[in-house]
């Protein structure tokens, strides 16, 4: 027996699709615009986790450049059949207004370790595709269908298609076979087949604090299908649990016969209802009542902080806190805005054992950023970098970034003064609002090496600098970071979803594409909790 903590995995992870072979469990979660995409884990007992390497590496497979801020990997599906793994996605190229393009693709492989197929494409009609292997060897797409009609634009129902693995496309009529209840948003479709039902598991209410699951049955796989009129798992009406906006899940089983939802959920610091960790993977264990619904085993739709889970414990190595550069690859947790790490942006044989970043675009650019980043995980955490720059103007720059995405995010960085010594300034962007919380920047004289920090207590962040690695002076003074949230943008009426992250960056505004005119060199990065 091993008893999990939610969240099993801390951070910024919506969106679980898990599958078991065997006595290994496999999970996959929504990595929005950060490269390479589809976060993957493996567990034995449900609820320590490996990280694995991410499936799309390629940009033939993931072409996310110019994607908007919160788009690229939606809601991917994860299964297993007959020795192949199976990873459906959305790449979201737009999803503002009326109109979304997001475009559905699959890939394929045999080795988790090993490289993925390139993409087959499928369809455009909707967002969060899965893929169910039915006990006659077919196959078939679901997903949620979005209707872009001016008089009734919403989520229409959930899709089903046939796929043909042998034409490698999908094939006859596609049926909407679900539309939903009263309280709307179906999305998040994943079926299963137990004792002659074909179940088909939806997210519904939003992705916000309405969000939760529900379970719907049919006979027939084209249904029609009569919904559970209980909810299986939502706390829209429980204000008081420390787990919200709680929905978007999968279904598993154990060969011990028990059965596991992996769920999204938010941990709002409740002082202004803010996610600043983005939505997380918890897991509650479910039950088949008499009239074979599922049902939380602990009763009711509020899903426990802690749950038992019968199975032996298998615990992982833990990661060190300090992560140095001496490396021919970035460790897994680190991740690229929207581009791959190549030659481009930077390397890690250009100067034995540090992290070079070429100087790119501008930290708000959808397009080539020099920025390599680790996701935040904990609501009290320090982060700290060693780096050497020799910037030649004030329009090169390089340094620590906290960031939710570009329109959301806080910046120290070292750049050229007027006078000619080095300077550090802290720049921060709130919700498409640009502000300095210094006015002027902070003279270094002629150094080029500085040590970054940044804490971050909840709601407040704080950065400090130092110069000969012990002593560190505080730096822009105590900062508001709510903003790294998705609630923070429905303050302002538009939709983020994802997730903040912790990096190093190096932009030169005046340089060119083919020859960087700057870099920085980082020698090492420790990211720790509090």
């Amino acid at each position: 027996m091993v008893k999990a903590i939610n969240p099993i995995i801390p951070g910024f992870h919506p969106d679980p699709s898990i599958c078991r072979v065997g006595d290994d469990y496999y999970l996959a979660t929504s990595t929005f615009q950060w490269f390479p995409g589809v976060q993957l884990y493996h567990s034995k007992d449900l609820v320590h986790w490996e990280e694995l390497p991410s499936p799309l590496q390629r940009v033939s497979q993931l072409d996310m450049k110019g994607d908007p801020n919160s788009g690229g990997i939606w809601g991917p599906c994860l299964t297993y059949s007959n020795g192949t793994f199976y990873l459906i996605y959305t790449n979201t190229k737009n999803f503002h207004g009326i109109f979304k393009d997001t475009p559905n693709y699959l890939v394929t492989t045999t080795d988790l370790y090993g490289e993925w197929s390139e993409p087959v494409y499928l369809n455009s009609s909707g967002f969060d595709p899965s893929m169910f292997h039915d006990d006659d060897g077919r196959k078939y797409l679901l997903n949620m269908r979005w209707d872009s009609r001016m008089e009734n634009h919403d989520f229409s129902g959930i899709m089903l298609q046939e796929y043909s693995e042998k034409e490698k496309k999908l094939i006859g009529k596609p049926y909407v076979i679900f539309k939903g209840t009263e309280i709307g948003a179906t999305e998040a479709p994943h079926m299963y087949k137990k004792d002659g039902y074909y179940y088909l598991m939806v997210a519904e209410g939003g992705t916000m604090y309405n969000h939760g699951i529900r379970m719907a049955r049919s006979k027939n796989l084209l249904g029609p299908y009569e919904y559970d009129p209980t909810p299986l798992l939502t706390v829209r009406n429980d204000p008081t649990s420390p787990l919200q906006r709680t929905g978007h899940g999968s279904l598993v089983d154990t060969k011990n016969g028990e059965w596991y939802v992996p769920y999204l959920c938010g941990r709002p610091i409740t002082d202004k209802g803010r996610c600043i960790l983005g939505r997380e993977t918890a897991i509650a264990r479910v039950v088949w009542d008499d009239d074979g619904w599922l049902r939380l085993a602990n009763g009711g739709t509020t899903p426990p902080v802690e749950c038992d889970i019968n199975l032996d414990e298998v615990v992982y190595p833990t990661q060190p806190d300090t992560v140095t550069f001496d490396l021919s690859t970035l460790p897994h947790a680190f991740k690229t805005l929207r581009i791959p790490f190549d030659h481009k942006i930077g390397a890690l044989s250009a100067r034995r054992g540090y992290l070079r970043l070429y100087g790119r675009d501008s930290i708000t650019s959808w397009n080539t950023q020099a920025l390599v980043a680790r996701r935040l995980q904990h609501h009290h955490a320090e982060a700290t970098t060693k780096m050497e720059f020799h910037p030649e103007n004030f329009q090169q720059m390089a340094g620590l970034t906290v960031m939710y995405d570009t329109y959301n995010f806080f910046y120290l960085y070292m750049s050229l003064g007027d006078d000619g010594n080095n300077v550090l300034r802290v720049f921060v962007r709130d919700n498409l609002k640009f502000y300095n919380p210094l006015m002027k920047g902070i003279s270094i004289g002629d150094a080029t090496t500085v040590y970054l920090r940044v804490n971050i207590d909840e709601l407040t962040l704080r950065y400090s600098y130092s110069l000969d690695g012990i002593n560190y002076i505080d730096i822009g003074g105590e900062l508001d970071c709510s903003n790294l949230s998705d609630e923070a943008y429905c303050d302002i009426g538009h939709e983020g979803h994802t997730g903040t992250f912790i990096g190093m960056c190096c932009h030169d505004l005046s340089g060119g594409e083919l020859e960087p005119a700057c870099y920085a060199d980082f020698e090492f990065f420790t990211y720790r909790s509090k």
